[in-house]
């Protein structure tokens, strides 16, 4: 199979190279239909381009074709709750709207980058919605399911994923949310 969204970049399956992924989205990968972890490709990267608009400059992947994973905290009284939101590269998530009401929270931001690590066993910059705390629910705007292909973090700075964006929108909690981008 090719990813032709990773641009220049050969992608392989990404059960195949273990060595590439955190050891959460490994253990998430192995749990999906075997179907459906053979659509999951990962591709080695330098860990200075993981940042989005850096990797797409580097190695041509196309923008809209790069989904961001950003986790949200959201806050009522002494109670936090997470979630993961994956959208296009090319827009934001509406944190303080959706996000904020599904979350039920007086309060929505994004995660603070020691929290966010600690918690998902990932480093920051490859944080991805594979392999996420079970009890977070992961939003995918409905951009992301519908693209034929995005790439995505894989949970560490030295590689990315590719998989379709229907692939994306099946992942274990994800719910598929028309308003989630802006």
């Amino acid at each position: 199979m090719s990813w032709p969204v990773l641009g220049t970049l050969v992608g392989v399956p990404a059960l195949d190279r273990p060595d590439l992924l955190a050891d959460p989205v490994a253990r998430a990968l192995k749990e999906l239909d075997p179907a459906d972890a053979a659509l999951v490709g990962v591709a080695e990267i330098d860990p200075a381009l993981a940042d989005t608009a850096e990797f797409c400059a580097a190695y041509g992947s196309p923008l809209d074709g790069s989904a961001n994973c950003v986790v949200v905290a959201g806050r009522r009284g002494e109670i936090t709750r997470y979630a993961a939101c994956l959208v296009l590269a090319s827009t934001r998530a509406d944190v303080n709207g959706l996000v904020r009401r599904r979350l039920d929270a007086r309060k929505a931001s994004f995660a603070p980058m020691d929290d966010a690590v600690t918690i998902t066993g990932m480093e920051y910059g490859g944080i991805t919605p594979v392999g996420l705390p079970e009890d977070w629910p992961v939003l995918v705007d409905a951009a992301v399911a519908a693209a034929p292909a995005v790439v995505i973090g894989s949970g560490v700075r030295h590689s990315k994923l590719a998989l379709p964006g229907a692939l994306a929108a099946r992942l274990p909690r994800a719910e598929v949310h028309g308003s989630l981008a802006r």
